[in-house]
């Protein structure tokens, strides 16, 4: 059986100075493998993800594995705690307004010296030297004689462990949604090692997420030694997994979850005997670009006519909005449509909406993978 440990980690300080420190498990294997980072709730109200963590401790624990899982759920203390009567407002840092998920570091401008440095290494060396070097790197920007903000601290200390991960999962859940996942373009072919129905195909740069942060960097490695004319093979992996709509966990969900995540493990040889396959599903594909979002045309009362997941044809209405201010007027009711077919994928949570704000986004170019 796997051998479970944990430790807890300090992220930052109160203003009282008492430590915030989130949980960390470690499950080792009895022999050597693949090193696995899983994180969850980075964001205060994406609690499913910690359900979905409860259910892989209870299965790692009977099983013998190979190499390493770090799990982290709760990753986040402070977002998870920034309560306002019954809502959880813990997407942004409430200092600096910055998104928690948008914090994490990212500079490779050591790469072109690096590069010629190891032009003529053999592959197991120039991972090795890389992942040191980048390690190195998070070490020094940590402990940066500048400081850092409150969400770097959380974030730097998460990447720190990232860091050196061969596949990383970050787990997070949408407002109103369906399960949905974030996969690095080259990586395309793992999407089918989920159970999961949507998949959005992200460049292959970074903005900001952990997800980006871990990929980035091996990827752009890659492509400065096919710059000089060598194929580097390299096998590194990050997604974001979105696990359903937020504020709510379901532990019948979250066995689907984590068979969906033993799927991939088992695909990436971590088990020894590789006892979870994917399902046969239907999956949608969409690029980045192509993920749109509708923006509410007036400020009123929302009614989201159209369900994630449901395919809704040109000119269908995904939504109706009351200004009952307007009774007596044409304007009283507006009826939002689109000119093309979407496949919806989320909705705004609140029935309430200024104008502006986020109704749907969705796939508005999707193809079946």
């Amino acid at each position: 059986m796997a051998e479970i440990s944990r430790t807890n980690l300090k992220v930052g300080e109160n203003v009282s100075g008492q430590a915030q420190t989130i949980a960390v498990f470690t499950v080792k294997g009895s022999e050597p493998g693949p090193n696995v980072y899983i994180q969850a709730n980075l964001h205060g109200a994406e609690i499913q993800g910690n359900a979905v963590i409860f259910e892989l401790l209870n299965r790692l624990s009977e099983l013998d594995i190979r190499g390493q899982i770090t799990l982290v759920p709760q990753a986040n203390p402070l977002g998870l705690n920034q309560k306002s009567g019954e809502y959880t407002l813990g997407r942004f840092d409430p200092v600096t307004g910055a998104n928690w998920n948008r914090m994490y570091y990212h500079d490779l401008d050591f790469l072109p010296e690096f590069v010629e440095q190891h032009i003529n290494a053999d592959d197991a060396t120039v991972r090795l030297h890389f992942a040191a070097k980048l390690s190195q790197r998070m070490s020094d920007a940590f402990h940066s004689p500048m400081g850092l903000k409150t969400g770097q601290n959380i974030c730097y200390t998460l990447q720190q462990m990232a860091v050196e991960a061969d596949y990383v999962l970050d787990l997070h859940t949408g407002p109103n949604s369906s399960k949905h996942l974030y996969v690095p373009e080259y990586a395309r072919a793992s999407a089918h090692y989920f159970n999961i129905p949507h998949v959005l195909f992200i460049p292959n740069e970074f903005d900001g997420a952990l997800d980006e942060a871990t990929f980035v960097p091996w990827w752009t490695l890659s492509q400065a030694f096919a710059d000089k004319g060598r194929v580097l093979s390299i096998e590194r992996e990050a997604f974001t997994l979105e696990l359903g709509s937020q504020e709510a966990i379901s532990f019948d969900e979250a066995k689907l979850d984590a068979d969906s995540i033993m799927s991939y493990l088992s695909h990436k040889e971590v088990f020894a005997n590789n006892p979870y396959q994917p399902k046969q599903m239907t999956r949608y594909g969409c690029m980045l670009e192509d993920y749109k979002t509708v923006y509410s045309p007036r400020g009123g009362l929302v009614e989201y006519k159209a369900s994630h997941s449901e395919v809704i044809e040109a000119g269908q209405p995904l939504a109706r909005i009351l200004n009952i201010q307007r009774y007596g007027f044409d304007d009283v009711l507006t009826t939002i449509s689109l000119p093309e077919t979407v496949l919806p994928i989320l909705h705004y949570s609140s029935g309430s909406v200024l104008q502006g704000a986020e109704l749907y986004k969705v796939f508005y170019k999707y193809f079946e993978l």
